[in-house]
C-alpha cells in the first residue's frame, strides 16, 4: 500500500488526479483486504462499516469523498505487511515495522523477572508464570529460519493468528496452511499444529474461556451449574438438537456461547508494569480539580460512590471500572438474525 503522497485525496472529486488516485487506492485495497470481492468502503456515510463491491466503493468516493482524516488506510492492508519495506529509506520506519516481542515478554512477566536472574540455580522451583516466561523466551529468540531478520518463531506464530482472526479462518484451514508452509519450507521453525500455536497465544495471556449459555439469556451454564442440560429458568436445551446421520462427530454442540476474557489476569498485568501501575493512579494523584469537568473522577456519581464507599474510595490504586455493551452483526450482512453482543470494561482509573 502506498505510503507516499496523498494530497489528491483533498482535490475536487471530479479532477482526473482525484479519480486516479482512488483507482491505485481500489486496486491495492482489493490487493490486500478485500472479502469475497467487496471492501470496507471509505467514503463519508459508510466510515468504514459497510462492505460493498468495487463499482460501489468507487461511486461512493467519488460522490461523496474520504472520510475525514483517513489517510493511514489501516482497514485496507496498510501497515500490515512489509513488502514495501525494502523501498523505505528511514531507518526509523523500518524499525517500527518489526515486532517488539521482547519487550511484550518483559511487559507481560514482569513480575517474573526476579526469578529470571536466578534462573539456573531455582529451574527446579520456578513458578508456572516464569517456566512459561523462560519458553516463549526461548522461542522468540528462535530464528524463524537461519538467517531471517524480520521473524522470530514467537512473532511469526503470533502474526499468522491474527492473520487467521483478520481474514476469518477456521481452525482447519489454518492447520492446513501450516502443513502446507512446513511441507514448502521444511528448515522454518513452525508450530506443529494449531493447538500448539493456540497455546502459545494462550501463554501470553490472550486467551478467553468460553461458558455455555441459556438461548433465552437466562443463565450460564458455570460452576454449580456447569453440568447442567437445561436452563433452570425456562427449561430450554443447553444443546442443539443435530441429525447424527448428518456429521461425523458425537460431540454436543451448545446452542449459544459466552466468550469471556478474564479479567484479574488482566489487572493483574496492569500492576506488574511500573509506568502503567503509576498511571493507575492518576485520577487521585494528576487529575486537576479546579472544578471542570474532563473526567469521570470530576462527576457527582464518583463524588457520590466516594462518600458511600470510603474505605474503597481512600485506595487510589482501587480499579473503578465503567461498563458498555452494544450488539453487531459479525458476518457482515443484516440479511440474517444471528449477532453478537459485546461487553466492554473501560478502566476509569487512567487519564483521558
Amino acid at each position: 500500500m502506498d505510503n507516499g503522497d496523498k494530497s489528491w485525496m483533498y482535490l475536487l472529486r471530479w479532477t482526473d488526479e482525484y479519480i486516479r488516485g482512488v483507482n491505485n487506492f481500489l486496486d491495492k485495497a482489493f490487493e490486500r483486504a478485500s472479502q469475497r470481492n467487496k471492501i470496507l468502503c471509505p467514503c463519508k456515510k459508510c466510515i468504514n462499516r459497510y462492505w460493498h463491491y468495487r463499482n460501489v466503493v468507487e461511486d461512493h468516493l467519488v460522490v461523496n469523498g474520504f472520510v475525514d482524516g483517513y489517510t493511514k488506510w489501516v482497514f485496507h492492508g496498510e501497515g500490515l505487511s512489509s513488502r514495501n519495506a525494502p523501498h523505505q529509506s528511514n531507518d526509523d520506519e523500518d524499525s517500527n515495522m518489526r515486532d517488539d516481542i521482547d519487550g511484550l515478554l518483559h511487559d507481560t512477566f514482569r513480575n517474573v523477572e526476579g526469578e529470571a536472574e536466578q534462573e539456573e540455580q531455582m529451574r527446579e522451583t520456578l513458578s508456572e508464570d516464569a517456566k512459561r516466561f523462560f519458553r516463549l523466551l526461548e522461542e522468540g529468540k528462535q530464528e524463524l529460519y537461519p538467517g531471517c531478520e524480520t521473524f522470530t518463531k514467537l512473532s511469526f506464530t503470533i502474526r499468522l493468528y491474527v492473520f487467521k482472526s483478520l481474514h476469518g479462518l477456521s481452525n482447519v484451514a489454518f492447520s492446513d496452511m501450516l502443513e502446507l508452509l512446513k511441507e514448502a519450507f521444511p528448515f522454518a521453525q513452525l508450530p506443529e499444529s494449531f493447538n500448539k500455536a493456540r497455546n502459545m497465544i494462550k501463554d501470553l495471556g490472550l486467551h478467553y474461556e468460553k461458558i455455555h449459555a441459556c438461548p433465552n439469556d437466562c443463565m450460564l451454564f458455570w460452576k454449580d451449574n456447569a453440568k447442567a442440560d437445561s436452563c433452570f429458568v425456562c427449561g430450554a436445551s443447553r444443546w442443539k438438537v443435530v441429525d447424527a446421520s448428518l456429521t461425523n462427530t458425537s460431540s454436543k454442540i451448545p446452542v449459544k456461547v459466552l466468550r469471556y476474557f478474564p479479567l484479574k489476569p488482566r489487572l493483574q498485568r496492569i500492576f506488574m508494569c511500573p509506568e502503567t501501575a503509576i498511571a493507575m493512579r492518576w485520577h487521585a494523584n494528576e487529575r486537576l480539580t479546579d472544578g471542570n469537568m474532563r473526567h469521570p473522577a470530576d462527576g457527582e456519581a464518583w463524588k457520590d460512590f466516594n462518600s458511600l464507599h470510603p474505605d474503597f474510595s481512600r485506595g487510589p490504586c482501587n480499579v473503578r471500572l465503567g461498563l458498555s455493551s452494544d450488539g453487531f452483526n459479525p458476518f457482515r450482512t443484516m440479511s440474517i438474525s444471528h449477532s453478537t453482543r459485546s461487553v466492554m470494561l473501560m478502566n476509569y482509573n487512567l487519564s483521558p
